[in-house]
């Protein structure tokens, strides 16, 4: 079975099941061609010849493997999250209940060699993650032998290179914020090429992406691409170092999620995409295998973990929280407040290419079923908190800032646009510039205070409303989490500006019970949807109070400043 591609595996796995080819096509948004093509190549690869044989071989796969992790599972209380950041490097131990029983945290620097450069140490990130592992264990009082399985997740798209027989990083890693590569994607957008990258990759040309860091790495390194064509480097974003590492080095493979994150992955498909690899002058062989996000992958080495615990559950940050809020069918959405905002919405079977500024991206794989989603970031959220703290001095720190809101009874006519850095989805404005309107002599402290906090929730609910355009979906709730979610003035706006509810998550890290949820789904850990269902719980619901009227008025408000804010670019 491992020399079948994901999308092979998934057609197959249906087939086996009883599906029509048809049917099939139907399902995944493919067309019969496709379906018949994977059918065909599936059965020559498995060298079997009808449907029987096909499920027998399917069969024969799982019954070993599965009872010996159902043993495993049955026996061991916990799961061990890796979740490394971009800030940080944590690790938590999580029971079956879903509750947090121990976790620990090393607080990781970047080196910033050139303006808009972004790099950190690669063996560092792995040697904080093992270390705090180690941490989490001890404090939970937990032997390897006690783990079910290992789930991570972590930053998306940062970049590492590294030579297969050592083990050692050609370069330090390329961050995803980091904008080497924007001269080379600025013409790659003017000599026409974003509505063919898009097509295949549901990713418009972006630095931020691991593609363009790849090729300035076999650019700019020495040797690199001549060790890179004779098989010797290996590429994957920090997951994949991650499992490289906790293997010893006896696996290379990523998750379909990251992988939909590198402007290489084809999401019809299921594979790294033979022309973008071309075009991008990237040796195939240096990827690395391509996997669903709840499998098992390896098991843990020494110097790591001893006791050989499966590695079974790998997710991007963003897609894990997505699950580990339970946004399970298409329409849900969820949003994380951090310094910026992912937002994403779960979309289903078929993949939606935005028409509104959004990404479309792999959500999750899992057991054969391939799930899609949009995508839309916002640059600066609890940015704009910091900025009142740094900049202006009128708050110590972020925690005060709800009270200055309170102090006010309203905005007071102020709008803040916090471009700091561009704007992000659905405006897409890189030469925006952050902008106040309304100001007067009469302006207080709290006024810009609430300003900050409802620049996030405006800039959240275009989000929102460009996902329902695109999707032709009506989103009927938004569940949040991250930082900033915790305070009430921000989500009462939130759900009042969006006119729906906002339902907080009680769950600690999305992002962590979503890696913990994907890796004991593959160990049989947790039983199924249901009990992972049960597990999510509601820490408070803030429902919409404003008036229509009232809301068309601010939202006036809140466009004036738009356009002032991109005015500003052009002078």
């Amino acid at each position: 079975m491992q020399m079948l591609t994901l999308r092979e595996r998934e057609i197959l796995r249906q087939i086996a099941a009883g599906l029509s080819n048809k049917e099939v096509a139907q399902r995944l948004g493919l067309s019969a061609h496709t379906v018949a093509a994977h059918v065909r190549s599936g059965f020559k690869k498995l060298n079997v010849h009808s449907r029987k044989a096909l499920s027998a071989a399917f069969e024969t796969e799982s019954r070993p493997a599965l009872q010996i992790l159902e043993r495993r599972a049955s026996e061991a209380q916990h799961i061990l999250v890796l979740d490394q950041g971009t800030d940080r490097s944590r690790a938590m131990v999580i029971n079956k209940t879903g509750r947090m029983v121990a976790s620990a945290r090393k607080e990781l620097t970047h080196a910033y060699p050139k303006p808009g450069w972004v790099e950190h140490d690669g063996l560092s990130i792995w040697s904080s993650q093992a270390g705090v592992a180690a941490e989490a264990l001890a404090a939970a009082g937990v032997r390897a032998a006690d783990l079910a399985a290992v789930g991570i997740t972590g930053q998306r798209e940062t970049t590492l290179v590294w030579d297969r027989e050592t083990g050692q990083p050609v370069y330090p890693a390329i961050l995803w914020q980091d904008r080497r590569s924007d001269e080379f994607c600025e013409r790659l957008k003017r000599d026409g090429y974003t509505p063919w990258i898009q097509s295949k990759t549901g990713l418009v040309p972006d630095s931020y992406f691991s593609a363009t860091k790849i090729k300035w790495i076999l650019d700019h390194v020495k040797g690199a691409r001549r060790l890179a064509e004779s098989g010797q480097l290996l590429f994957g974003t920090v997951n994949s170092w991650l499992v490289w590492n906790c293997t010893r080095g006896e696996v290379h493979v990523t998750d379909v999620t990251n992988a939909s994150r590198t402007m290489l992955y084809n999401l019809h498909t299921g594979t790294w995409d033979r022309e973008l690899l071309a075009f991008f002058g990237i040796p195939e062989r240096m990827l690395p295998s391509v996997r669903s996000c709840s499998e098992v992958y390896g098991v843990t080495r020494p110097p790591f973990i001893a006791e050989g615990v499966p590695i079974a559950g790998m997710a991007g940050d963003q897609q894990a929280a997505l699950f580990g809020q339970r946004c399970v069918t298409s329409g849900m959405v969820k949003n994380t407040y951090g310094t910026g905002c992912f937002l994403v919405m779960h979309t289903g079977p078929k993949p939606i290419m935005s028409r509104h500024n959004l990404l479309t991206t792999v959500a999750w794989a899992i057991g054969g079923k391939m799930e899609y989603a949009l995508e839309g970031s916002i640059f600066s959220a609890g940015a704009a908190v910091q900025w009142l703290c740094d900049g202006l001095g009128i708050l110590r720190q972020p925690a005060d800032i709800d009270a200055l809101a309170g102090s006010v009874p309203d905005n007071g006519g102020i709008y803040f646009v916090p471009a700091f850095a561009g704007l992000g989805a659905p405006y897409w404005n890189q030469n925006a510039r952050g902008t106040l309107t309304g100001l007067t002599r009469g302006t207080k402290a709290g006024h810009l205070a609430r300003a900050a906090l409802e620049s996030i929730a405006y800039q959240t609910r275009d989000v929102i409303k460009a996902m329902e355009a695109d999707a032709r979906i009506p989103v009927k709730e938004l569940r949040v989490d991250g930082e900033f979610a915790a305070n009430d003035f921000l989500m009462r706006f939130q759900s009042d500006i969006l006119g729906k509810p906002v339902r907080r998550a009680q769950a600690f890290s999305a992002r962590a019970m979503g890696a913990a949820y994907l890796a004991g789904l593959a160990v049989g850990y947790w039983s199924g949807a249901e009990e992972l269902d049960s597990q999510w719980q509601e820490d408070h619901r803030f429902d919409p109070a404003l008036k229509t009227a009232e809301i068309r008025r601010l939202d006036m408000g809140w466009r004036h400043a738009l356009r002032a804010a991109v005015a500003g670019a052009c002078r």
